[in-house]
């Protein structure tokens, strides 16, 4: 067995079936142990958020932390998110021009304080009145001259980013500061924050059974050898890929 770059977003991906979980865990961390596998939690969560639900389920200690949908990375049990990454997020971005031009959308609700980030600005938006606002937004952002990018989930939330961030993105960086190849890394994910996981890459991915309809209908109509939709929901399901793809 060789080692490999283990990524997986958390709620509803590697969270949400707890025997299966509890499985998946024996067996990464074995091979952590053994061949040296590296584990990469990659969530919409903050930091605050990401040690709340540490608490409430017993999730391993991941070598690295990608939070706030891929704007922040940290290493190990630092506090300090990767300066580097943070510079190259920074230009071009101007979260206060940002946050002057959704205030003038009446259906954007902002998210908690918590999930409000440097390089992350998160509103809960419905999915009817995301027809319309999302187009007028991105317009309006674009008219003033910033380089970013709307990304919704959950037929809930709206993030607006950095053009340079999003969760492939950020997982290319770690797997490139790690010196992991394309081929020894896999991705897992269940919603439409995670396609940029999957979205024209080389690294191998696994999509959940129970994945929102989101994912789902961009799965089908992206159809990629390199990626598998598994059966089984959770945790289960990427046990069901790491499998498929010989990794286990």
């Amino acid at each position: 067995m060789n080692p490999f770059l283990f990524v997986t977003d958390l709620d509803n991906t590697l969270v949400g079936d707890d025997a299966a979980m509890a499985e998946l865990n024996r067996r990464l961390e074995r091979h952590r142990n053994e061949y040296g596998t590296q584990i990469v939690y990659s969530t919409g969560r903050s930091l605050v958020l990401y040690r709340q639900l540490m608490t409430e389920k017993p999730l391993l200690e991941p070598d690295v932390l990608i939070s706030g949908v891929g704007t922040e990375i940290y290493y190990g049990n630092s506090d300090t998110p990767d300066p580097v990454w943070a510079e190259k997020l920074s230009q071009r971005w101007d979260r206060d021009e940002v946050v002057a031009c959704a205030a003038h959308f009446a259906d954007l609700t902002p998210q908690p304080e918590t999930e409000q980030r440097p390089f992350k600005v998160s509103y809960f938006l419905t999915e009817k009145a995301a027809v319309e606002v999302l187009p007028q937004l991105e317009e309006v952002l674009g008219d003033r001259g910033l380089d970013i990018q709307l990304i919704y989930s959950g037929s809930q939330d709206l993030d607006i980013l950095p053009r340079q961030a999003n969760k492939g993105m950020a997982m290319t960086f770690v797997r490139q500061n790690l010196g992991v190849d394309p081929t020894r890394t896999v991705a897992c994910g269940d919603s439409g924050n995670d396609i940029a996981l999957f979205a024209s890459r080389p690294e191998y991915g696994i999509i959940v059974g129970n994945a929102m309809p989101e994912l789902l209908q961009w799965h089908h109509a992206n159809p990629n050898p390199n990626r598998y939709l598994a059966r089984a929901h959770c945790a289960g399901g990427i046990l069901e890929g790491l499998c498929h793809f010989g990794f286990f």
